[in-house]
């Protein structure tokens, strides 16, 4: 035997070796054949190559990718790795063999090849770093500096705070720890779900490893060897959720050109040589498009360039830069005589060419918590919580990653090149915590990530498992799937609040607001209050982003397309609303007279819909709207219950949509005591296949809140082929 596929039931691939790097090869190997598809996009992205075979629409991203050197990036990170670490180089070169051995078969079995007249590309050793870096540069959501500089901007200091939120484009995730002294077989339980956007095929993949070094359940991200977030040794198991930290900085740079190239003025007064080169990017149907790629000392230039920023070029004295304007958390005018301006991206991979893969084979070995600990030692972003219990007692709850120490300002716009003081010195020690009553519940909330972060999501996630946990002494693996699927809105306060502090209003009106009042805030898919709610909800939303005290920010600044949507205003008034509704002043509006014109509104639409026999329930507009590259089959989608803001977050945009592209990429419950008690789902299926029988079949389940049982006995299986 050198390496084996099996299948179980729901077609999750088994795989067993005769070593590490055969079991690598056989995990490449599957997962070119299940997601052959998925892996060619995913290597495009990389490269900031995908708008060759699919069109314009994917040029913003490949702008991005071609301009930050995610690439180059990858390149680097593997030559380092290779230089630190010849076990894993060899490993991962390992798993890039297995999937170039499968992908012309994969490929085959994939219409999405067809559809497109795309072939499969070959995969280098570096290319499964640079499809890392694709998934997480935007994680820790750098573009949220541009939203606070611009709300700052016109709005003033406090803008920060009313709409810090885990929004629009932000990854999270719930996470539960239970110690053995509160479940019923006195072994600790991990469960949770990661929450990122939607796709087909899914961001994660259900796996099982196993050679005579380990035996591993867990959820891999396809084009990753091994098991780096979620997984089950069977003597130890861990989990990450999202720490929210803040690890990435904007730059704005001088720049100017010279006769040999392109200078950027440093912070010790001294103009320097930037490295720059063109490079050609294709699109198909369309004419290629070319660009300039400069790095200064600080890093990559994402935005803008020589000639200045997009959003300010012939308006030379009307920008704005940190200095100034102290009311509005330092922000300065630049002078008419100023050099143009850009804006430089520095992030921990690209400083210490070191991508954090050195973690991921000491995660499989892992046999007690204390090797999961110096495992993620190793690790370097995206900054996580970690989560980990072993079956001798041992508790782990960390920060893991790297987050530099640099001045405040740093975290929370971008800041001048030129001006000494925003260096990065060092890196901040990773904080640690501790359970309470024997529970640590993590959901994105200011926690034991606060000293590294800007932006949390509100605490109602966490506060809610806190609280649903705490309604039993003791908990099984399988009790957890209650509070997966827990749909309690704790974040409508606010705006019931103000419903019940209104006025008479019109009967119609006034049916809606005892309906809502006396709602059990449950985001329930058959609610018709839920329904009721949520129309209101967006009602209010829309008269908020459409007042005149924040006009400024309604058309955002012209920055690259792939930025936008941290800077659009409607999502960001409507993730925001519970803070704008609850401040004590907000710049003058008369939100009680908005709340009021909202529900009058949409009681009105409510009246006919009813007169017309229409009654609406959340789930007939909440909708599941995964992402696909291309487009494929018609589904009919199904409707979801749950919110943002509720522990089962399938992520609405408040008076933009009701669909849900962001929700639970998968769900897991890890048993110590029993590893075969353990339970995972994901949204759609194993396969990357549409048409293939496990293409969509745990999407019932992951629908209705139930979970897979997960299976680790090989005579279970049925054998696929030798590898």
């Amino acid at each position: 035997m050198t390496g084996e596929i099996f299948r179980d039931a729901w077609g999750i691939p088994h795989l067993r070796a005769d070593g590490v790097e055969e079991l690598a090869r056989a995990q490449g190997r599957v997962t070119a054949l299940d997601r052959a598809w998925q892996l060619e996009v995913e290597r495009h992205r990389s490269q900031g190559t995908s708008a060759a075979f699919l069109g314009a629409g994917a040029l913003p991203w490949d702008l991005l990718a071609r301009r930050a050197r995610l690439d180059d990036t990858a390149r680097r990170c593997f030559a380092e790795l290779e230089r630190r670490d010849a076990e894993t180089a060899r490993w991962v070169r390992a798993y890039v063999g297995g999937v170039n051995e499968g992908l012309a078969e994969g490929a085959r079995r994939t219409p999405e090849f067809a559809r497109t007249g795309a072939a499969p590309g070959r995969w280098e050793p570096w290319t499964p770093l640079g499809v890392w870096l694709g998934v997480h540069i935007l994680f820790a959501g750098f573009p949220a500096k541009l939203w606070r500089e611009q709300a700052l901007r016109h709005l003033g200091a406090a803008a920060v705070g009313l709409f810090a939120a885990d929004g629009p484009g932000t990854s999270g995730s719930n996470g539960w720890l239970v110690s053995g002294e509160r479940t019923v077989t006195g072994q600790p339980v991990i469960a949770g779900d990661p929450h990122r956007f939607i796709e087909e095929p899914g961001v994660y993949q259900q796996i099982h490893l196993s050679c005579p070094e380990f035996d591993v359940v867990g959820l891999a991200v396809p084009g990753i060897p091994g098991v780096a977030h979620f997984g089950h040794t069977g003597t130890v198991a861990w989990a990450i959720t999202n720490a929210m930290a803040d690890y990435q900085d904007l730059y704005r740079e001088r720049l100017r050109r010279t006769g040999a190239g392109v200078e950027a003025l440093d912070p010790d007064g001294v103009w320097r040589r930037a490295a720059r080169h063109t490079e050609t990017v294709a699109v198909a149907g369309e004419e290629p498009v070319e660009i300039e790629v400069i790095e200064t000392a600080r890093g990559p230039v994402v935005i803008g360039g020589p000639e200045g920023l997009p959003e300010t070029r012939g308006e030379r004295g009307e920008s704005a830069e940190p200095g100034d304007f102290a009311d509005s958390g330092g922000l300065s005018g630049e002078s008419a005589d100023a050099p143009p301006l850009a804006m430089a991206l520095r992030h921990p991979p690209r400083v210490t060419s070191d991508l954090g893969f050195g973690a991921l084979l000491p995660l499989l070995r892992a046999r007690r918590v204390a090797d999961v600990d110096r495992a993620v030692d190793l690790w370097t972003e995206p900054v996580n919580v970690v989560q980990a219990a072993d079956t001798e007692g041992g508790l782990l709850h960390r920060v893991a990653g790297k987050v530099p120490v640099r001045a405040e300002a740093n975290g929370v716009h971008p800041v001048p090149a030129w001006e000494p003081g925003h260096e990065w010195r060092g890196w901040h020690v990773p904080p640690r915590g501790g359970l309470t009553d024997g529970v640590a519940a993590m959901a994105n909330q200011r926690g034991i990530a606060a000293p590294l972060g800007v932006e949390f999501a509100p605490p109602h996630r966490a506060d809610r498992i806190t609280a649903l946990l705490g309604e039993k002494e003791r908990w099984s693996a399988a009790d957890m799937a209650a509070v997966h699927r827990d749909t309690h809105l704790a974040s409508a306060a606010p705006l019931l609040d103000l419903l019940g502090a209104l006025g008479p209003l019109g009967p119609e009106a006034e049916d809606l607001r005892r309906t809502l009042l006396d709602w059990d805030r449950r985001m329930d898919a058959d609610s018709e209050a839920a329904a009721d709610y949520a129309a209101v909800r967006s009602a209010v939303v829309r008269r908020l982003a459409a007042h005149p005290a924040f006009a400024a920010l309604a058309a955002p600044p012209d920055y690259p397309e792939i930025l936008l949507p941290w800077l659009a205003l409607l999502p960001r008034v409507g993730l925001a609303l519970e803070n704008l509704l609850r401040a004590e002043e907000l710049y003058g509006i008369d939100r009680a007279g908005l709340v009021r014109s909202a529900i009058e509104e949409t009681a009105a639409r409510r009246a006919a819909d009813r007169a017309a026999g229409v009654r609406l329930t959340w789930g007939a507009t909440h909708r599941l709207a995964p992402w696909r590259a291309v487009d494929g089959p018609a589904y009919e989608e199904p409707g979801l219950s749950g919110d943002h803001d509720c522990v089962l977050c399938t992520s609405a945009v408040p008076g933009l949509t009701d669909l849900s592209a962001r929700g639970p990429a998968a769900r897991y419950v890890w048993d110590l005591a029993d590893r075969d008690a353990s339970l995972w789902v994901v949204p759609l299926g194993a396969s990357g296949v549409p048409g293939s029988p496990h293409h969509r079949d745990q999407l019932s389940l992951w629908t209705r809140g139930e979970l897979v049982p997960v299976v680790t006995d090989f005579t279970r299986f049925t054998k696929e082929r030798d590898v």
